[in-house]
Order: C-alpha cells, then sequence, then structure tokens
C-alpha cells in the first residue's frame, strides 16, 4: 500500500496559509506544530477559501491536537464532527482527474476515512496509522475527512498527500472485497501482528491490471454490510471489468445477529444483483474453519460452518465464481497437520489468522480465481 507520491514543491516547507502553486498534487501537514519540508501547515483553524483552494469546511468542528509520531505524524488535527455525510470535511480544489490519496492518522484507535460522502478506508487502527486509496474527481474538489470507526474514540489526521495519476476521473480496474474479520486489513498493513487474506490479495494480483480496496471489517456481517455504508461506498464506484469477492457466515450465525441461514442467502443475493446490475464480475467466497476443526486421524473439515450450504446454493443460483475456501483450507491444514496450522492462527485463538496464515488464505483465493480463469491472477 506504500506508493510512490509526486513530491510537490520539493524540499520547501510553506507555512499555514500558503497557496500551492500547482493544483494537482498536495502534501498537507495537520496541526499547529512544526511543518515538514515539503508539506503545507493546516491549522484547525483554517477555513476553506478559493483564494488559497483549500481549508476546513466547518473550522469550528475541528480541534488541533498532538500526536506521538515524528515529523507530519507528531500533531494532528481531530473532527469533532463526524459520519460519511457529514458536512466538516477538509476541501481542496482540484482539476478532475483520477488521484491518489495517502491518509496519516493522529493517535487514533480505529478510524474510518471518508471521502465525497463515502467510506475510502475502513477502520484504520494504532497511531499514525497510514493508507491510500485512488478516487475520481469529477467536481472540481475533494471533500475528505476522518469518521467514526469505534465508538467513543477520537478521529484525528496527522498529513495528507494528494497526487494525480490521470486526467480520465475512472478508477483503474478494482478487485473490491467484503468481508469480515478474517478478511479485514491490519496496521501497520506490511507488518501487523493480526491479518486478513483481503489485506495480502494484493500480494497476489497482477497490479499493473488491477487495485484491490479492501472493505471488510471486524464483527460485521452481511446485513450490515450491505446496509451501513460499506455496500454503498463500492456501488458509487464499481464498474464492468471490476471484481467485488463477497465472504460473510461468521457473524451471521452469530444468535446476536439475528439472521437465519434463509435471510442471510436473500441478503447476500441482493448484493450479489446490485453488483451485476453494475457490470462487475461477483465472487462469493465461503469463510475459512477453526483452526482446530480435526478430527481423530488429524483430517481438517469445516463443511458445516458459517452458512456454507446457502453460500454454494447460492452462486449456483446467480451463475457466479465460487472460492470455496472452507475446502480449499482445510485441504491444506490437513496437509501440514494439526500444530502447523495452529501456527497460522493467533495465539489461543483457532478463528483469526496471523499475518502469515492470511498470507497462506489468500494465496489460495488467487490460485483458485486463477484456475477458474479469471484474469489478473
Amino acid at each position: 500500500m506504500c506508493l510512490a507520491f509526486t513530491l510537490l514543491l520539493g524540499g520547501i516547507s510553506l507555512g499555514q496559509g500558503e497557496q500551492a502553486s500547482a493544483a494537482d498534487n498536495y502534501k498537507f501537514d495537520f496541526g499547529n506544530g512544526g511543518v515538514a519540508s515539503g508539506y503545507i501547515g493546516v491549522s484547525a483553524t483554517l477555513g476553506y477559501s478559493a483564494s488559497t483552494g483549500y481549508g476546513f469546511n466547518t473550522p469550528a468542528n475541528m480541534q488541533n491536537v498532538s500526536a506521538s509520531g515524528t515529523g507530519v505524524g507528531s500533531d494532528a488535527v481531530r473532527f469533532l464532527t463526524f459520519g460519511t455525510k457529514s458536512t466538516n470535511t477538509f476541501n481542496v480544489d482540484l482539476s478532475n482527474g483520477l488521484y491518489e490519496v495517502k491518509v496519516m492518522l493522529g493517535n487514533t484507535s480505529r478510524a474510518s476515512v471518508a471521502a465525497e460522502g463515502v467510506y475510502q478506508i475502513m477502520n484504520m487502527t494504532g497511531n499514525n496509522a497510514t493508507d491510500s486509496f485512488q478516487i475520481p474527481i469529477t467536481d472540481g474538489q475533494l471533500n475528505i475527512l476522518v469518521t467514526e470507526g469505534k465508538a467513543g474514540t477520537v478521529f484525528t489526521l496527522s498529513s495528507l498527500e494528494i497526487t494525480k495519476i490521470s486526467n480520465n476521473p475512472v478508477t483503474n480496474r478494482t478487485i473490491y472485497i467484503g468481508g469480515d474479520s478474517t478478511v479485514a486489513n491490519y496496521y501497520p498493513l506490511a507488518s501487523s501482528v493480526q491479518g486478513g487474506w483481503g489485506q495480502m490479495l494484493e500480494q497476489y494480483v497482477n497490479g499493473s491490471t488491477f487495485k484491490v480496496r479492501n472493505m471488510a471489517t471486524g464483527g460485521q456481517f452481511a446485513r450490515g454490510f450491505r446496509d451501513d455504508g460499506q455496500l454503498e461506498a463500492i456501488l458509487k464506484y464499481i464498474k464492468p471489468g471490476d471484481y467485488f469477492i463477497l465472504q460473510f457466515g461468521i457473524n451471521d450465525t452469530n444468535a446476536k445477529n439475528e439472521t437465519t441461514e434463509a435471510q442471510f442467502k436473500e441478503i447476500m443475493r441482493d448484493m450479489v444483483t446490485q453488483v451485476k446490475a453494475k457490470g462487475a464480475t461477483v465472487v462469493l467466497s465461503t469463510p475459512q474453519g477453526r483452526a482446530t476443526d480435526f478430527n481423530a486421524s488429524n483430517v481438517h473439515s469445516s463443511t458445516g460452518r458459517w452458512y456454507r450450504a446457502a453460500t454454494m446454493a447460492l452462486a449456483a443460483e446467480e451463475n457466479v465464481t465460487l472460492v470455496d475456501l472452507n475446502v480449499l483450507s482445510s485441504a491444506y491444514f490437513t496437509s501440514i497437520g494439526p500444530a502447523a496450522t495452529l501456527n497460522l492462527y493467533m495465539s489461543g485463538d483457532s478463528l483469526h489468522p496471523n499475518y502469515a496464515g492470511a498470507q497462506k488464505l489468500a494465496q489460495l483465493v488467487k490460485n483458485n480465481l486463477s484456475s477458474q480463469g479469471l484474469s489478473g491472477f
């Protein structure tokens, strides 16, 4: 995820409120501390004006705060009001086109990034967490904010880098992923202890063909993903040539989520139908089982878990590609045995993969999609 960015005004430290000489590439350092070389300093008090071309839409709802990092990560701004539809945004005038946006949070336990009224990055965790995304600008302005990932926590932004990569305001071909904690991103992306296979899939994808946008989040289930804004973000951008990989079932089987298998199947069908209507290719995946799903003969099997039968039936009924990760992972776990399988999961946890386990699951997904003839793998 750490992409090279064009450095605007390299080596020149701009003070708060100074206007950049080019309108398509920016590096902002937020807070009221020192301004890192090559960045534009932005205090929480800076309101948007057409003369500078950037600033906060409602600075009264912003606050300067410290952060525990160094350089641009030593201070930040806090968003006092939030939500994907909030008008409390940082606005940047940009010519229309496709942009790469890199964000660094301040001291934030869990927060999401939204822009243009929808989620862009889900549940970034840890101080100075960093990630990036592509976004098409079609109205001459980027409107971005940091919003709730966990109730009761603060939502902060330390730095923002914006680089224009094309005059054509259309995203590159993209693999969108929906799922739960076994699929989600964990931070730092390159060295997290825990991992989700969606986080790792980019390692196994032809980067010249596809970008990967992982919208999975811990604890999520099908109805929540559909109704709480994650599917909305995908539907805003997904297009013919893109893929949508959807894996749920683990949390749907939890009684607290009040979802029968029949209801689960129809919620999943609704998402499949909406994405197919956009002309994209849908892939359904079944979740892997628990690390401890071995029988007395050391054969791993989890075929009765996580509403797998409903996912398989739906794939057949809707004529979409199925990755039966449940069976694929069981075959691999059987081949390496119970002890080695446990080593692919978090310590004391039979459900959640660690970094290495998530890598292996991503590789199994990639290999299966490649064997089924999907391009880009």
